[in-house]
């Protein structure tokens, strides 16, 4: 995993303390104090991983995840990863980067769903990269004021290494310059870990299921490393969010059979893991363009600085 994501030493520790205390609001909302409310000063902190320094454009990339498409490349280097719930039970994963920690390449690409679409809201235009989309959903991805869509472009290359339809990457670089500046997406960081919660077995290990797919994290002492259908990946995160959602049918079809969609507004229960701990919480979104915010007994919980993985369980 990249040292980016880790917060090494005590003097770096208590400057990003500091740095959280001075500029995200203890309430979990905005510079309005209302839960989701965009801030509207400048960031000591990244908003998508809580370390010094704020982050840039934001790009998400929609990536494989079936057998055939792993290992990916470049999950290590995104501020969060999603794991959201496909046709058939499947998972796919949207990988989502700052500009300014860009792998070389990210792969491999596959198509958008009407979720990509009411999550990315959250965010400050992001950048959308996928390889296509149903024929209704396309046009409504590409001209949504939410985002930036980038498909079929330049920066998209087969490796020849590769099976078709798991061979399509992506050269990231001039899509996140299309994407938004970061802004506050609701999440709270701090190095010092939240009273509570709980240790041993349960702490240190978690599981999520769709009806085809399972994904497991186990904490090493330092994070957690990620499995998926049982299997042991190179990935890794500082956390791991579990999040409950209903899952309804898409309005954009496919002859294929039914099409999930994770609804990510509203509220609901969470597990949330970090630094060897587990909490019950609460997540909540009010509507589309408002941030997420996790809560344990009314009260944001602080997830450990670095990189993060959130898990759409139905």
């Amino acid at each position: 995993m990249s040292g980016r994501w880790r917060v090494a030493g005590a003097g770096v520790a208590a400057a990003v303390l500091v740095a959280v205390a001075g500029c995200q609001p203890p309430d979990g909302g905005g510079a309005s104090g209302k839960p989701g409310a965009r801030a509207s000063a400048p960031a000591a902190v990244s908003y998508l991983t809580g370390e010094p320094g704020a982050a840039g454009h934001v790009l998400a990339v929609k990536i494989d995840n079936v057998g055939a498409a792993r290992p990916a490349t470049g999950l290590d280097d995104a501020a969060i990863v999603y794991a959201i719930e496909v046709e058939g039970g499947l998972s796919r994963l949207m990988a989502v980067y700052d500009d300014k920690h860009l792998p070389q390449k990210v792969g491999p690409v596959r198509s958008a769903r009407e979720t990509d679409l009411q999550l990315l809201a959250e965010y400050n235009h992001p950048a959308l990269a996928f390889s296509g989309a149903q024929s209704k959903l396309l046009p409504v991805l590409r001209s949504s004021d939410d985002l930036a869509a980038v498909t079929g472009t330049r920066d998209f290359f087969r490796d020849s290494a590769r099976r078709a339809p798991h061979n399509e990457y992506l050269r990231p670089a001039g899509p996140a310059a299309k994407g938004g500046t970061a802004e506050d997406i609701g999440l709270r960081f701090a190095a010092a870990v939240p009273p509570g919660g709980t240790s041993g077995t349960k702490g240190t290990t978690a599981s999520a299921k769709m009806p085809s797919a399972r994904f497991s994290f186990s904490y090493d002492g330092s994070r957690y490393r990620v499995s998926m259908d049982g299997k042991a990946s190179p990935w890794s995160a500082d956390n791991v969010i579990i999040q409950h959602v209903d899952v309804q049918e898409s309005r954009y079809h496919s002859r294929t059979g039914f099409v999930p969609f994770s609804q990510t507004v509203g509220s609901g229960q969470a597990q949330i893991l970090r630094d060897g701990r587990s909490y019950p919480a609460t997540w909540h979104r009010p509507s589309p363009t408002t941030g997420t915010s996790y809560t344990l007994n009314g009260a944001p919980l602080a997830l450990r600085p670095g990189h993060t993985w959130i898990v759409l369980e139905p």
